[in-house]
């Protein structure tokens, strides 16, 4: 029998038997970890300073930003204001604009009354006078018209328009059905799609109940 061949039991045994060769120590990965905690508390000059460098940068391109957002409000703010004042001037003038247009056409017909008071009444009939009369309505209500003024003037049964129309009173009336206009007691105005002025008109009543009659009241 060989003496320096193991058995299989010599090999479990040296298996089993701790190593008399001592392990490298854990010291040296300790040493790594702590130079590493050295270094992040120690940073780098340089980096820090470039880390400062980057912050500074950001805040003075926000702080040009905010600047450039103040100006642009402003200048929007200002031009808003502007154009306030501007639309307020151009409805002045052009309200200037249409008065102007309706007194120009206007001071003829004042130009008619005018003529008119410079004849001699003694000379000129009541007819005279009321056809000069009716002649300046006419060129007065021709000029109206021109400017977009019309005249609301309901005919004797037509329908009561409580847009356009003012009752102010009941009037009977002969074929008027109730409800309807009698006549018109003041002509109406519009202005284009506007009411200026409702026209007043009379109105037929509702007819009224008959009332009965004494010998047909139940007695007491």
């Amino acid at each position: 029998m060989n003496p320096f061949r193991r058995t299989p039991k010599d090999r479990d045994d040296a298996a089993n038997t701790p190593s008399d060769t001592p392990r490298e120590s854990t010291g040296t990965n300790d040493a790594s970890s702590n130079a590493a905690s050295q270094g992040d508390a120690h940073a780098d000059p340089d980096a820090t300073a470039s880390l400062l460098d980057e912050l500074q940068d950001t805040i003075r391109r926000l702080t040009s930003e905010r600047d450039a957002a103040i100006d642009a409000h402003k200048r929007t703010l200002a031009d808003f204001q502007n154009y306030q004042r501007r639309a307020i001037q151009n409805e002045h003038t052009a309200r200037e604009q249409g008065v102007r247009s309706v007194l120009t056409s206007i001071i003829p017909v004042l130009d008619h009354f005018d003529l008119a008071l410079t004849q001699d009444a003694s000379r000129s009939s009541a007819k005279q006078v009321i056809d000069g009369v009716t002649m300046i309505k006419d060129e007065l209500v021709r000029v109206l018209g021109n400017s977009g003024v019309q005249p609301i003037r309901p005919g004797q049964g037509d329908e009561f328009d409580p847009t356009r129309h003012e009752a102010v009173m009941h009037m009977p009336a002969e074929n008027v059905p109730a409800g309807k206009v009698v006549m018109t007691l003041r002509i109406g105005y519009m202005l284009g799609d506007r009411l200026v002025r409702p026209a007043q008109v009379a109105v037929a009543p509702e007819a009224a109940a008959p009332s009965p009659e004494r010998g047909d009241q139940p007695s007491a």
